[in-house]
């Protein structure tokens, strides 16, 4: 007779669900044990919680479908929701399953007891839920899965009793059909139509905006009406290169990201929201719509993008405007090689110069990234996955989802020294699996986004133990040796040329591979004491000569 246990895995695959994200504790062994009963269903294992979650988030932005992670009590919860925070803000579909003790042993407040569900909210508030016989678990199970799916996509979190696990004669639940989204009404559309066509107009792109017909569709619109391309600072999916519409990612300090809208009349939002400051700065702006502009919300959640995107495209695209259009896909442009010193920027170069045709990028470079974007703009088509919600050590499990969703594709993790240490064990399921993942650390020794940080906000801290916060350099991390302890071969690159023939290396073999690159910080000396006072003065400066600025700073 099936388990709980069986009839919930079963319950998975026939609503689609075929890859479920693990690090089980002892609540969770009748689904473990279960496993082998439903070889539909692909189990990886993840060393940390952390690394499961994120994995997750990385399979749903490349498939549109969610995977499931399976995770131990409360504590397995917390040690994964910073990645479950970014998917959230990615609002992608997860499906969490968070074991419990058996409902009879709540009552003796054991060692590993504790409030889950109020945990979970924090991550999953449009579903959360604790079964409460084995009759009904499949059934919530069917509703959890449905509930992430969307539209919108989000995290839905069914919490699972140990005793529902092992109780047999449970039988699976029939799928619960998707909900189809609807187009945005008229007036939407007409409102959008009205303010591009007017001056000084963009369109500000986000979640399922920014790849695939959607994109496409916008790129017709921007040609036909002249309105700016924008993309929210941190996509969760952005496809990118030669032939494909070119967007403008919103900076993200807020100085430039002024400089990028200043002048704009009309914003039109597209599941995306109205841009505002990452952080709160004394005497900055929050709110970086500039003053006089309007806003127009295209579509709302759980609205089809695409197929509006479409629908406004055949009232603003007329065979005229199609004619006189200025090109609007972006022109093939592969940097040169760079020779000799090996910096953040000339790293960035090297990794354009040699990225493979349908690559997938994970950049969590942070400011050794900031030039990768301009490098690459021409490389051939590619997506990028972003830090969606800010919480770092996001980019090594979300290019293992990645893998595994694609696993045809080459996939370029691009990682900063610091954000690589949250969930290193990445590197372990990357080996086990033997997923094609290219990973690049920048290695700075430093947390350089805080160096920056710490200037902007204006505290006054240069003493010793305020650096030594930020510093990573005692004693210093080497990353070749804990790569090869975690089953992944490594080499450390010193010079440009190094680097290039370790990418072609790694490009050419399958199964992953990690590339240090001993890089000195993009922002330091006389450069970061600088850089406060240069986004200060950027508002009085006149536009050209701000625009030129900010594309020195972050191109």
């Amino acid at each position: 007779m099936p388990t709980g246990a069986q009839a919930l895995l079963r319950t998975l695959v026939d609503a689609g669900v075929t890859v479920c994200f693990t690090n089980p504790g002892t609540s969770e062994m009748h689904f473990v044990a279960a496993l082998d009963s439903v070889p539909e269903m692909r189990a990886v294992l993840a060393l940390f919680e952390g690394v499961a979650t994120g994995a997750a988030d990385g399979y749903a932005r490349m498939t549109g479908r969610p995977a499931a992670t399976l995770l131990h009590l409360g504590p397995g919860l917390g040690n994964g929701l910073a990645n479950l925070h970014n998917a959230r803000r990615a609002r992608v579909p997860v499906v969490n399953i968070v074991g419990d003790h058996a409902t009879y042993h709540v009552q003796y407040d054991a060692q590993l007891q504790s409030d889950i569900e109020t945990v979970a909210r924090n991550v999953s508030p449009g579903w959360v839920r604790t079964s409460t016989s084995a009759e009904a678990l499949p059934t919530d199970l069917a509703e959890a899965v449905a509930a992430a799916s969307g539209p919108p996509g989000q995290v839905a979190t069914l919490i699972v009793p140990a005793d529902l696990s092992w109780a047999e004669g449970v039988q699976p639940a029939v799928p619960v059909a998707p909900a189809t989204p609807p187009l945005a009404d008229g007036a939407a559309i007409e409102a959008a139509r009205s303010a591009l066509l007017g001056k000084k107009s963009a369109l500000l792109l986000g979640g399922s905006a920014l790849h695939g017909p959607a994109l496409r569709a916008a790129g017709r619109i921007a040609a036909a009406t002249g309105a700016t391309l924008f993309a929210e600072v941190f996509p969760r999916r952005i496809e990118r290169g030669a032939g494909v519409p070119p967007v403008e990612r919103i900076a993200y300090f807020a100085e430039l990201a002024s400089v990028q809208l200043a002048g704009l009349k009309h914003l039109v939002l597209v599941d995306a929201p109205a841009p505002v400051s990452f952080f709160a700065y004394p005497g900055k702006k929050s709110y970086l719509v500039p003053e006089g502009c309007m806003i127009h919300r295209l579509t709302t959640d759980g609205q089809d993008v695409a197929g509006t995107l479409e629908a406004l495209a055949e009232v603003v695209v007329t065979r005229e405007t199609a004619r006189a259009a200025p090109k609007s896909k972006q022109p093939v442009s592969i940097p040169t090689l760079p020779k000799g010193r090996l910096t953040a920027e000339t790293a960035c170069r090297t990794v354009a110069a040699l990225l493979p045709e349908g690559a997938i990028v994970s950049d969590e470079a942070n400011t050794s990234g900031v030039s990768f974007a301009g490098a690459s703009a021409g490389a051939p088509p590619h997506d990028v996955l972003t830090l969606t919600g800010g919480a770092i050590g996001q980019g090594l499990p979300v290019a293992v989802g990645a893998a595994i969703a694609c696993p045809d594709r080459p996939v370029v993790a691009l990682e900063a020294d610091g954000s690589a240490l949250y969930t290193i064990q990445s590197l372990w399921t990357m080996a086990r699996e033997r997923l094609d993942v290219t990973v690049v650390i920048f290695n700075n020794r430093s947390y350089g986004i805080l160096d920056v940080e710490l200037q902007r906000v204006g505290a006054q801290a240069s003493g010793q133990k305020a650096q030594a916060q930020l510093d990573l350099a005692d004693p210093p991390v080497d990353f070749v040796a804990v790569s090869r302890g975690l089953g992944v071969p490594a080499v450390l690159a010193t010079t440009t040329q190094e680097l290039a023939t370790a990418l072609r290396n790694a490009f050419a073999e399958p199964g992953p591979h990690l590339i240090e690159v001993a890089v000195p910080p993009v922002f330091s000396g006389r450069r970061l004491k600088a850089l406060p006072m240069v986004l200060g003065s950027l508002e009085s400066l006149p536009g050209p000569l701000a625009k030129a600025l900010k594309r020195r700073i972050a191109p």
